[in-house]
């Protein structure tokens, strides 16, 4: 048994050693101890595998080659996902300890420190570490690990190389150019994601003009956002002048560096790589709160959204109810006027139809008396006498006769008009059903008003007998109405392929145009109180509009109004 203890997943530690003897001592020992390792040979792949994998610890090995274990160790506080990451340095030299510990290890062991110890840094080392769920991939708000991108401008191939090797110890990616062409290429082909983060330019080439670069080069980046442009340091001589300073800063230099002191250039590149570092780790964890923050009030807004849409949707339900009910109470109501319009016109028509009956009945009772006073006086005449009283009796029949087909006919056309089937619809006789009309409400014709036909539309159309009986019935009762000194109502039908048409046309006043858009509202009348109820035409507007018809009034060529009821035959044949 391992003496690792007994956890299920054994931890993971990320050995950083060049030397494949140790770095195979070192992984057979913790090995041993239960830890799963994985090697890499440099700071450099080191980095590239912690940003693709997490271990629980890392064990650097001070001495590497190119970039030194205290600068990786400088670059993994710089990254967010790597700051919290426990590391053990080691060395072989002395000094070491206090270089590991400035540059941010947890822990110092000499490389011939015993080997027990060892483990026992790494277990405290682990049980320190605050856990960090399963530790595969970056946590939340965590950014891959990027290393400094440097361009080296200078005419010296020697130069270059050298300032390369120096800034690649502190583990950055170096690209060097020989002159501003070449420059001034590589900083406009670098992609937004691998720009440069700092750019060296030896201001004293003798084979180009260092400060005119310099000024090429500040105008590259004079077009970048708020701390996304790169850092320019010139390279002057061991001891620039004044003036040539002055030139510099002016030209968009932000720092002068002596070329012959290689280090301290390393040292400021370094210190203001860092610098950018942070900040675009500040930026993008500030860029990811203020993204958590939109996306609650986004949240608390869609809350808000649908509890509102909520409250609508009730609200909007309640609405339809009460609309619903309203318009059934509505309904209703429109019933009972129509209703009783319909009965006061009846009731107008009884009237009318009584006094029509009336007379030829009481010619007929009249002439009945006569014809019985004859019979009785039969037995008792002489021949000729009772041939003369036969004859007479005969006369009477005849015109009691004549009275009482003219009650029959009233009494047909009463049932032609009151029929109960008036809601289905059928084929109507067009110029029969108008007859029918006019035999009612002669009563109110009498012998002033001429009534005129012209019957050249379909004699048969498709409709509810309400169509001609009470639409027709109410525009000719008020033209009649219209003319009580008299005059001529004129009737005419015409049809058309899409159209069937009856015009009714008078000699009366006609109406004023400010009243034409409001004779067929419910109530509305011209007619003095008590002779008229406002019904009328808003019934037979509505009759008309059942038909996906239409109902105008126009002005009749002799002045008086005329009605135009259209109705379509495609929407009468449905």
């Amino acid at each position: 048994m391992s003496e690792a203890g007994a956890a299920d997943v054994p931890a993971r530690i990320l050995l950083v050693e060049d030397s494949e003897t140790q770095a195979l001592e070192l992984r057979l020992l913790l090995e041993a101890h239960g830890f799963a390792v994985e090697r890499c040979a440099s700071a450099e792949t080191a980095l590239d595998h912690l940003n693709r994998s997490q271990p629980d610890l890392v064990v650097a090995d001070y001495h590497l080659p190119g970039m030194n274990g205290d600068e990786l160790i400088r670059q993994m506080r710089l990254s967010l996902r790597t700051r919290a990451l426990p590391v053990l340095m080691l060395t072989g030299g002395s000094g070491g300890e206090r270089q590991g510990l400035e540059s941010g290890a947890d822990a110092y062991l000499p490389k011939s420190a015993d080997r027990d110890l060892m483990i026992l840094r790494i277990r405290a080392l682990l049980r320190e570490r605050r856990p960090a769920g399963d530790g595969e991939g970056p946590g939340p708000g965590a950014a891959a690990f990027r290393r400094g991108r440097v361009l080296v401008i200078d005419g010296s191939a020697t130069y270059r190389t050298f300032l390369a090797g120096v800034m690649g110890q502190d583990g950055h990616h170096v690209a060097s150019v020989d002159g501003p062409e070449a420059a001034l290429a590589a900083l406009d082909a670098a992609a937004a994601d691998q720009a440069f983060d700092c750019v060296t330019v030896d201001l004293l080439g003798h084979a180009y003009d260092g400060l005119a670069l310099c000024r090429a080069i500040s105008q590259r980046r004079s077009g970048q956002a708020a701390g996304a442009g790169f850092h320019l340091v010139g390279i002057a001589g061991s001891d620039p002048a004044k003036d040539f300073l002055v030139e510099a800063y002016a030209a968009g230099a932000d720092d002068v560096v002596s070329k012959t002191d290689a280090e301290v250039l390393a040292l400021r590149v370094r210190g203001f790589v860092r610098r950018r570092l942070l900040e675009e780790d500040d930026r993008r964890i500030a860029g990811q709160f203020g993204e958590r923050e939109r996306a609650v009030e986004r949240a608390r807004a869609e809350a808000e959204a649908a509890e509102a849409r909520a409250r609508l949707a009730d609200a909007l339900e309640q609405a339809n109810r009460d609309l619903a009910d309203a318009n059934r109470q509505l309904t209703e109501a429109q019933s009972k006027l129509v209703q009783a319009a319909k009965m006061a016109s009846l009731g107008e028509l009884v009237a009318g139809i009584a006094h029509e009956i009336n007379n030829p009945l009481a010619f007929i009772l009249a002439h009945q008396g006569t014809v019985e006073r004859l019979l009785g006086e039969l037995p008792d005449a002489a021949p000729e006498a009772a041939a003369r009283a036969i004859d007479k009796a005969r006369q009477r029949v005849g015109s009691m006769r004549m009275g009482l087909t003219r009650i029959q006919d009233l009494v047909l056309n009463l049932r032609k008009f009151s029929r109960l089937d008036e809601g289905e619809r059928a084929l109507v006789n067009v110029p029969e059903a108008i007859e029918t009309v006019l035999a009612l409400i002669q009563h109110k014709l009498g012998g002033r008003i001429a009534v005129e036909r012209s019957f050249a539309g379909r004699a048969e159309i498709h409709c509810t007998p309400a169509l001609l009986n009470q639409v027709v019935m109410n525009i000719l009762g008020n033209a009649a109405d219209a003319m009580p000194e008299g005059g001529t109502i004129r009737i005419t039908t015409g049809s058309s392929p899409e159209l069937d048409e009856i015009r009714i046309s008078d000699t009366g006043p006609g109406i004023p145009d400010t009243l034409r858009e409001k004779i067929f509202e419910p109530f509305f009348t011209t007619k003095p109180v008590g002779s008229g109820t406002g019904l009328g035409l808003a019934i037979a507007y509505s009759v008309v509009q059942a038909h996906s018809g239409s109902l105008t009034v126009e002005t009749a060529p002799g002045g008086g109004a005329c009605f135009v009821i259209g109705i379509p035959r495609q929407a009468a044949s449905a």
